[in-house]
């Protein structure tokens, strides 16, 4: 007779979200505790940035595999991140928009206590578009081959 268990991973920073919720904490304690931990922060930040790969995450982060691979487990757990299989690999990105929301909110705060940190990824830079020829004289607009 086979039976299955409820396991819960030990990720050093304490219970997932699940585990939290099961034994009584409410579930917004529950979430903010699952993105206390430095390391799922971490991974929450470069997930925003697109999607990764588990060795993504650990050259990115310089962290182990088997640390990266029990953190995307919590943070699976609280529905905040997915995969996607592609062949033999699978691809992790960020499930819900309102978490961007929710770090931009933190940085405010941070930022009105004195704290002021990053934890989006700032839009790169425009490229250089075309020169504006709107203000050009008739004769000096040059030719682009």
């Amino acid at each position: 007779m086979a039976y299955h268990r409820l396991v819960t991973i030990d990720s050093g920073g304490g219970p997932c979200v699940s585990a939290d919720v099961a034994a009584g904490v409410p579930p917004a304690a529950a979430l903010f505790h699952s993105l206390a931990d430095e390391t799922r922060l971490r991974i929450v930040q470069r997930l925003a940035r697109g999607e990764a790969r588990v060795v993504d995450l650990t050259t990115e982060l310089g962290l182990a595999q088997s640390t990266v691979s029990k953190h995307l487990a919590c943070l699976r757990d609280c529905g905040l991140v997915d995969y996607r299989a592609e062949g033999r690999q699978s691809f992790y990105s960020l499930t819900r928009p309102e978490l961007m929301d929710l770090l931009t909110s933190a940085e405010h705060l941070l930022a009105a206590t004195g704290h002021a940190v990053a934890l989006r990824p700032r839009p790169a830079p425009a490229p250089p578009g075309p020169p504006d020829l709107s203000q050009a004289a008739p004769g000096e607009v040059e030719a682009v081959s």
